[in-house]
């Protein structure tokens, strides 16, 4: 039996989610129908973890069993002419067979990209949230500061999420302007549902002086989804990159 790795990048606009459901097209199922048509057997797919529909992938980590003897390094270039043109295998390799793509991730890392021009772009529409106010950069730079941290980050959770706790540990914001484009950067151990989206929405409301700076640490400490910011839409978002420890020799 070998373990295969997969890093994988998606186009999440035609797709329910990564994750297989019922009546549902999915980034997972469409890989594991690729892989069975390829295998001649059934494999689960292990992703790193899930995204929503129309959400984006820039570095998706998965994980399969297989008894086929197809070199790890060779399923990138097997898999290509059975994968639809918004789903691309970027990497592949045999791994340790305990490897566990969601379990042994360390942290991750999101972008989203906001479009901050007056009117809109028609090749933006499905790749970048389109906001056509004046933000003010420097406050949601410093708000960005109180997000750091271990925190319990109930009030940046989708509503009836399941979950065991809701303390996560972010490591670093940044937000960047290039001309019309915002871009938000976030590191953190694992995430809520929706919590970078409702994240970014609350940087947003900073911005547009709907929240202010100071507050952010009370709705922190409140944990009410009521007093955060909105849940930004999903098509501006990007999973980038996926993080593990690193090998030793």
């Amino acid at each position: 039996m070998k373990n295969i790795k997969l890093i994988i990048e998606y186009e999440g606009t035609n797709y329910s989610g990564w994750q297989i459901q019922e009546n549902a097209i999915t980034i997972q199922g469409k890989i594991e129908e690729a892989l069975e048509k390829l295998l001649g057997e059934k494999v689960k797919l292990i992703g790193s973890g899930r995204t929503d529909g129309k959400v984006h992938a820039l570095g998706q980590v998965a994980n399969f069993l297989t008894s086929s003897n197809i070199p790890g390094d060779r399923y990138k270039y097997a898999l290509k002419q059975l994968l639809p043109e918004d789903i691309t295998i970027i990497d592949s390799e045999e791994v340790d067979i305990n490897f566990h793509s969601r379990f042994d991730a360390i942290k991750k890392r999101y972008k989203y990209l906001v479009y901050n021009g007056k009117m809109p772009r028609a090749l933006y529409r499905n790749f970048t949230y389109h906001l056509p106010y004046e933000v003010d950069i420097e406050k949601m730079i410093e708000a960005s500061k109180y997000f750091c941290g271990t925190h319990d980050f109930a009030a940046f959770m989708a509503a009836n999420s399941d979950v065991n706790s809701t303390i996560r540990t972010i490591y670093d914001i940044s937000i960047i302007r290039k001309k019309d484009l915002i871009q938000f950067t976030v590191e953190g151990n694992s995430f809520l549902r929706h919590m970078v989206r409702i994240i970014v929405g609350t940087l947003l409301y900073v911005g547009l002086g709907k929240i202010q700076v100071k507050a952010i640490p009370e709705i922190i400490r409140d944990g009410k989804r009521e007093k955060a910011g909105p849940t930004v839409p999903p098509q501006g978002l990007y999973l980038e990159k996926v993080f593990y420890p690193q090998k030793t020799s």
